[in-house]
């Protein structure tokens, strides 16, 4: 017997198909299916039939005489899990094509037609509809999602004026005039042995021009604007986060901990039991590192190889080869982070797998921790190198570094590194988005579609013809599986990384992460509704591990940008040379400054240039730049003061930034409270009358309790025949004495 509510009718169509089938193969016997299901409703409403799940389900052999009992683990359970999983999946609603004007369902509002993607982006979500379609879970998901674009709207904004204002003072920028000025005739060292020549510094002019849209600084205050931005948006999403508990009737909610499904989970497994599992786990963990570094530094080996074969053809344009050289890299390193992403999600999947956690929460949570270091790793490699290590293990000209052979180590371009750092956070950053976050949201749906028309032998007609004789259990199960939220997570917390950490270097990011979400709430919601399978409506408090993820990339952010500033622009030594040793406190000779010289008789043996840029006279002395000692010193080429004197200042710099952003960050996280005030005062409100409830409630309760006893005294029967028994007491003589 099968009893179901107002939609009952397509769950009995669905269990009389898989009884006919199951029936046929015990035909021949006496024996039919029974199946028993308890269903436990999610809510409160028991009249929403899209709001329950399988409680417990027993199967039985049917027989003329008497029943049997199926165990779990039989065959016979496994031929039926499809019937059960039909049976309890939560369908989309049935929408009358008839339908009053007045009555629209969920995919109206949040994300039906294209002009709802594109030309409503600045409309609220219908959080409330979410939650009652989906589940607090999938609410929460979506109003975080909402929270952290409407945060991103003045990071943009700020953003985008640092940006302006690099772009208004470029001219005015006093070294890279110095730099762009033909007078000063300055010549540089070779970027590479044998196949690159001397060349001018005026040539680099556009790579400085460009390096102070980024280094200025602006920049130092845009820095310090986004870790203070990174603590109010945490705090503003406690406070939304706790007004959401208090409308869903949550404050008082502890989640229960499912049993996990698996019949591994049953058994209780020991510390040695588990450890194999545990050092499998960290073994394939730190191997999967490591072939994140094997790439990039196979990356690197690409850069230096094709600049040196790009210098020796002849008819490639010289002045483009680095420009060619950066972008072809930086799109390689795309095309691998994309890539081993997918490897890494089913890599954490199979580790924590094998781990056998004991719930379905510490399950999530363990894939959810792998997951998201396997990913940092693989998307922040690259950018941490080009940040922080390239250019500082090269050596200097007749020393130089070499790896692999006869690799030399590259450097950094004469602006600094923060130009190369810019264009390959702003490609990874674009490239990730465009590609792996919309398009394969948007193609991926599409092309499965194509491929199944493809298969199929009928036309367009006879396909709008069955789709309209399927029942909705049918056509939500060609609809593509829900498999959770840690993927759309997952994406927008490597978003906030990429946001937070390298700002110092990409001022433009918020803007470009703010245009990303406007369509990525739009594109979730319509895959949600449209194009995957109901899920199953699941209550939740908060957004999990997530928040503590978030908190800590915005610990991290705060060192990232100060060594960022310290280390990979030129605002440290700029500061240095204009206070310590300008002569008239301007910035005017800063770029003589920073250049060591070098005999170009000192080059080790075959490293000196084949071609010195066909000059008539080959130069004697070359520059480079170093805080290193002329050749004619007491002691050439080793470092001078002022390398050591820069060195200390970038290092106190980091020292004080560091703590004053820390400091004015926990500030701003005491002074805003967690629960807004509204919500505290009725919450306390509730409390107080909870407190009187009980306490009329007791009162009652011994006023109660005494009418009883007086009405039992009363009603006695002993009292009523009976007069009460006098106290005895001694008798009282009032004789005389005679």
């Amino acid at each position: 017997e099968l009893r179901i509510g107002s939609q009952g009718h397509v769950f009995i169509q669905c269990y009389k198909l898989v009884r006919s089938r199951l029936d046929k193969r015990t035909q021949n016997s006496d024996q039919r299916i029974g199946v028993r299901l308890s269903l436990a409703f999610l809510g409160p409403d028991r009249s929403n039939w899209s709001h329950f799940r399988l409680k417990s389900y027993n199967v039985f052999l049917l027989s003329p005489l008497q029943n049997y009992e199926v165990k779990q683990g039989s065959n016979l359970v496994e031929k039926i899990r499809l019937f059960i999983h039909k049976v309890t999946a939560p369908l989309h609603p049935k929408v009358d094509p008839n339908r009053p004007q007045t009555v629209k369902f969920l995919s109206h509002p949040f994300s039906r037609e294209k002009q709802h993607l594109y030309s409503f982006f600045y409309k609220y979500q219908p959080i409330g509809l979410i939650r009652k379609y989906f589940g607090e879970k999938v609410g929460l998901y979506f109003a975080w999602l909402g929270v952290y674009t409407q945060m991103l709207i003045p990071a943009a904004i700020v953003g985008v004026i640092v940006f302006l204002y690099g772009c208004a003072t470029v001219d005015d920028n006093i070294p890279s005039m110095e730099i762009c000025d033909p007078r000063h005739n300055i010549t540089m060292c070779p970027l590479c042995d044998r196949a690159c020549s001397y060349w001018k510094l005026v040539t680099a002019c556009g790579t400085a021009r460009a390096s102070h849209l980024f280094d200025n600084p602006a920049t130092v205050f845009f820095s310090i604007f986004m870790a203070l931005w990174a603590v109010l948006f945490m705090e503003h999403w406690k406070r939304r986060q706790m007004r959401l508990n208090y409308i869903w009737d949550l404050t008082g909610f502890g989640e229960e901990e499912e049993r996990e499904e698996s019949e591994k989970a049953k058994v209780k497994l020991t510390c040695t039991d588990r450890l194999p599992a545990y050092l499998t786990t960290v073994v394939t963990m730190v191997f999967m590192i490591l072939v994140t570094f094997a790439i990039v530094f196979g990356v690197i080996l690409y850069r230096i190889s094709i600049k040196a074969a790009l210098h020796m053809s002849t008819y490639s344009d010289q002045s483009n080869i680095r420009a060619t050289v950066k972008g072809t890299a930086a799109v390689i390193n795309l095309v691998v982070i994309i890539i081993l992403d997918e490897v890494y999600a089913a890599i954490a999947r199979w580790l924590t797998a094998l781990e056998v956690p004991k719930t379905d929460k510490s399950f999530e949570d363990r894939l959810i921790f792998k997951t998201f270091i396997l990913k940092f790793a693989n998307a922040f490699t690259p950018i941490v190198y080009l940040a922080f290590f390239r250019g500082r293990l090269v050596g200097r000209p007749g020393n130089y570094l070499y790896v692999v052979g006869s690799y030399r180590m590259e450097e950094c371009a004469h602006a600094g590194c923060l130009m190369e750092l810019c264009i390959q956070l702003c490609i990874t950053m674009l490239g990730k988005q465009l590609i792996q976050n919309n398009l394969f949201e948007i193609g991926i749906p599409k092309l499965k579609k194509l491929l199944r028309r493809r298969k199929s032998d009928l036309d367009s007609k006879q396909e709008e013809e069955l789709n309209r004789s399927l029942y909705r259990h049918e056509k939500d199960h060609i609809l593509g599986p829900f498999v959770g939220l840690s993927p759309e997570y997952m994406e927008m917390i490597i978003q906030f990384g990429m946001v937070t950490l390298f700002v110092a270097s990409f001022p433009l990011a918020p803007l470009f992460a703010l245009l990303n979400n406007i369509i990525e709430i739009r594109l979730d919601a319509k895959k949600f509704v449209m194009e995957l399978r109901r899920p199953i409506a699941a209550k939740a408090k908060d957004i999990g591990i997530w928040y503590n993820l978030l908190r800590g990339l915005s610990k991290v952010a705060v060192i990232v940008n100060a060594f960022v500033i310290s280390f990979t622009s030129d605002f440290i030594p700029r500061l240095v040379y204009q206070y310590m040793f300008s002569v008239d406190g301007t910035m005017h000779g800063f770029v003589d400054h920073t250049l060591s010289y070098f005999n170009v008789s000192d080059f080790q043996p075959g490293t000196d240039p084949l071609q010195p840029m066909h000059l008539v006279v080959c130069p004697s002395v070359s520059r480079y730049k170093d805080y290193r000692e002329p050749p004619w010193a007491s002691t050439p080429y080793e470092l001078s003061k002022e390398f050591w004197v820069v060195l200390a200042a970038r290092l106190a710099f980091v020292v004080v930034f560091q703590n004053v952003v820390m400091l004015m960050s926990d500030f701003v996280d005491w002074l805003i409270p967690d629960i807004p005030k509204d919500i505290s005062l009725q919450i306390h409100k509730e409390k107080i009358l909870m407190v009187e409830l009980f306490m009329k409630e007791e009162q009652g309760k011994r006023l109660a309790a005494r009418e009883n006893h007086n009405q039992d005294n009363c009603n006695s029967p002993s009292s009523a025949n009976q007069s009460p028994p006098r106290p005895r007491s001694r008798p009282v003589s009032h004789g005389t004495s005679h």
